[in-house]
């Protein structure tokens, strides 16, 4: 994890950007579920009526509105509206003024219970009414004695006693039954007006009111008021239709606002976060490039060539992926998450502890399936490392599978290795298969145990059906938002895993480095002098090498020779510093090689391989690898000296044929001709051949031999060899035995006085031969 943090370092720009835009988006994302309940409860069951102070009110309603407010809230309801000259069926019209959100919310808190009192004293059953008159008139001595006769009266008889003006009215009741309605206000104002009643039985009358709406809901009670509201506004003019459209069209405009600006922002977040994730990923390839290239053949050594392709591809794909999937939802999950958490506090739905056990659950099921398939992610990576290892075996060798016959055999490594990635892949997805519908399940679990919850609340009139549809929303984003997040906490691992192995190449230095102080290697001549070598590998207990003392003059030839595994290939090695000396110095005249930039020391050595490396391009293109400059008349005269221009002859394009990759388009011979020649056209001043004369036949061997002794007369030549007729006649032979020096002159010297050199030309020339050659 702190690996995949580090790479972002350098983008932490985007990153703060788009954290920024982020929390637009869940801005955004938010308010819409809000948009919904207002739609649903303020623009659907309300008419489109926000507020419980109707926009109109005729001036009878104005002055009924004022029966159970006290003084203070009389006046408040007073300055809340200005009398207008305009008249609906004689009565005088009174509009609301321009009064802010604020102040209309803090009116409706205000107001509400007189309001609804008012409501319900307009809107009475001729139970209810029945049941307040006889409370009210038992508790006065004049009117006590009339209580007997109110129950058994109908209501148009009691409309008929003194001081009964009531209104009745026809609705229908909350079952769709039409029934009969007592509006008993202006009963009521008469007898506040007459006297009778004072503001004690005013009290009373509001105490026992209150009894009654106390048992009501708030949502219910604020509905009674917003019906209040519209009641009052439609005898007052208002066309109730037109004020739910526009608010609909305006919530909806809104909705559509906020729809665009996430589209919007979800994009740029988007291509922010691709951005951001394909740069690091370029980013990675070139520092895991760039010090592979510094590797010396120790590191190389440590980290297997399959291994390396893996951690330069598939690696770097697993970080990039994440990485832009850690932008896209890792930073955006926590967001939703915490203004989730707030938004389902302010519905004051009281369901909270709904949301923390489906979080709860979630976490637990995570929890549960990363624990069994974590392990397994750790492995995933070291098997395609061991696939892709087995894979480059068999393609690198498969003429010397067929020529073995054995197809059979490797098909059978190469399935053992891929059912092994298999078997853990499978392993992995099917433990994540039950992700999906477990969340799934919980999610609508959850929303069903909402439901349930909320459709009690609803009956009780504690919530609205608007608010349950915004909490299921605001729930569902709350547990999307953790599901993210534990996702993401399956995937991270193995990312992590991953940008791990990627560090360990970055971060592994090279043993092979310039000194601070590295000057420029000034060569005149080119004499190469090893003085009291030793070498042995990294981490081994022996050295390889011991007490290499020889000079390898211009001019001349110095040949080495030995049995296999005696140290040859190593000894030259060490020249252009693919390993460094343990003991002693290698110096160019005079200057030790250590001292002078790699780059410097290897531009005047020329290396040929005894496994010659050609590269995709053209024989040209090959053969100018070490010298870009070189002429067509430069790289034909170093083809001649490699003997290679015949079978360049030979071909269509001539110089310009094609090379595939590695060369495997032409032959051993032909690898190790090209490769020479490609060495000559770089001109150095020291030439090296590691046993590259190998594929050659003996004819072609002494002709390229002769025309590079004419070719390079004054470089230095140090040349590796298995067969002695190949290094006859060089000016200096070193036999190496176990690392050690045991011969050191001509042929003639060598078969005089070093009996490991004269077993080996025995063994492979005839007396004649070596008598002629003597």
């Amino acid at each position: 994890m702190r690996n995949l943090i580090r790479n972002m370092k350098p983008y932490k720009g985007f990153v703060l950007v788009m954290l920024v835009l982020l929390i637009v988006q869940a801005w955004a994302d938010m308010s819409m579920p809000q948009y919904t309940s207002d739609i649903i409860d303020t623009g659907i069951q309300n008419k489109g009526i926000e507020h419980l102070l109707p926009e109109k009110i005729l001036e009878d309603e104005y002055e009924s509105a004022q029966i159970f407010m006290d003084d203070g809230q009389k006046s408040d309801w007073q300055n809340a509206y200005r009398k207008t000259d305009k008249t609906v069926k004689g009565k005088t019209v009174y509009q609301i003024k321009d009064l802010s959100e604020e102040k209309l919310d803090s009116l409706d808190d205000e107001l509400l219970t007189p309001i609804v009192l008012t409501y319900e004293l307009g809107h009475m059953s001729v139970s209810q009414y029945k049941k307040i008159l006889v409370q009210s008139m038992s508790k006065n001595p004049a009117t006590a004695q009339m209580v007997s006769q109110i129950q058994g009266m109908t209501i148009d008889q009691i409309k008929a006693l003194p001081n009964m003006n009531i209104k009745t009215f026809k609705a229908k009741d909350e079952n769709g039954k039409v029934k009969t309605y007592v509006d008993a206000r202006p009963a009521v104002q008469s007898l506040i007006a007459s006297g009778a009643m004072d503001d004690n039985a005013i009290q009373q009358m509001k105490d026992q009111n209150n009894k009654v709406i106390s048992k009501i809901g708030d949502e219910t009670l604020k509905s009674m008021g917003i019906a209040y509201a519209s009641d009052c506004s439609k005898k007052a003019g208002v066309d109730l239709d037109k004020v739910q459209m526009d608010y609909l069209w305006r919530c909806g405009g809104r909705m559509f606002l906020m729809a665009g600006l996430m589209l919007v922002v979800s994009v740029i977040v988007a291509l922010f976060a691709s951005r951001v994730g394909a740069n690091i990923g370029r980013d990675l390839r070139s520092k895991v490039f760039s010090r592979v290239m510094k590797f010396s053949s120790a590191e190389m050594s440590k980290f297997q060539t399959s291994s390396l392709i893996t951690r330069a591809s598939n690696d770097v794909q697993q970080v990039q992926m994440v990485s832009t999937m850690m932008l896209r939802m890792v930073l955006y999950a926590p967001i939703l998450a915490v203004w989730g958490i707030v938004k389902v506090a302010q519905t004051k739905a009281q369901m909270n502890m709904v949301i923390v056990g489906g979080v709860l659950t979630i976490m637990t099921v995570v929890l549960i399936l990363m624990a069994v398939a974590l392990p397994k992610f750790k492995i995933m990576q070291k098997l395609v490392d061991k696939l892709n290892g087995v894979s480059r075996e068999i393609l690198t060798g498969l003429q010397v599978i067929r020529a073995f016959g054995r197809e059979d055999v490797e098909e059978k490594k190469f399935d053992r290795a891929n059912q092994e990635l298999k078997k853990t892949q499978l392993f992995t997805n099917r433990v994540m298969t039950f992700m999906s519908p477990i969340m799934t399940l919980i999610m609508y679990g959850l929303t069903v145990i909402i439901t349930w919850v909320a459709a009690h609340r609803i009956d009780s009139g504690d919530l609205q059906v608007g608010a349950m549809t915004a909490f299921i929303t605001y729930s569902m984003i709350i547990v999307m938002s953790f599901m993210i997040l534990t996702v993401m906490s399956i995937i991270l691992p193995r990312a992590g895993v991953a940008a791990d192995r990627i560090q360990e190449v970055i971060t592994t230095e090279p043993t092979i480095l310039d000194r601070e102080d590295a000057g420029t290697l000034d060569v005149s001549s080119g004499e190469v002098t090893f003085s009291h070598v030793d070498f042995r590998y990294p981490d081994a207990d022996e050295n390889i090498l011991t007490d290499i003392n020889f000079t390898a003059k211009p001019g001349e030839t110095t040949a080495i020779i030995g049995s296999t595994g005696c140290g040859k290939s190593t000894l030259v090695s060490l020249l252009p510093r693919f390993y460094d000396v343990t003991g002693g110095a290698i110096t160019i005249d005079g200057q030790d090689i250590r001292d002078v930039s790699m780059k410097s020391l290897r531009e005047n050595i020329g290396f040929v391989q005894q496994k010659g490396i050609l590269f995709s391009g053209t024989i040209a293109s090959n053969l100018r690898f070490g010298n870009d400059e070189a002429s067509d008349d430069v790289i034909r005269e170093a083809a001649e000296t490699a003997q290679a221009t015949e079978f360049i002859g030979e071909k269509e394009d001539g110089f310009e044929s094609f090379i595939a990759q590695g060369g495997s388009n032409v032959s051993g011979g032909q690898k190790q001709r090209l490769s020479i020649a490609r060495a000559i056209v770089k001109a150095p001043k020291i030439m090296v051949f590691d046993d590259s004369f190998s594929a050659l036949d003996m004819k072609t061997d002494a002709q390229l031999r002769k025309a590079l002794d004419k070719q390079e007369k004054d470089a230095t030549k140090i040349i590796v060899a298995q067969r002695v007729g190949t290094i006859l006649h060089a000016e200096q032979i070193i036999v190496l035995d176990d690392g050690e020096i045991v011969g050191k002159g001509t042929h003639e010297e060598l078969m005089k006085n070093c009996e490991e050199y004269r077993q080996i030309a025995e063994s492979q020339l005839s007396s004649l031969e070596l008598e002629g050659r003597a």
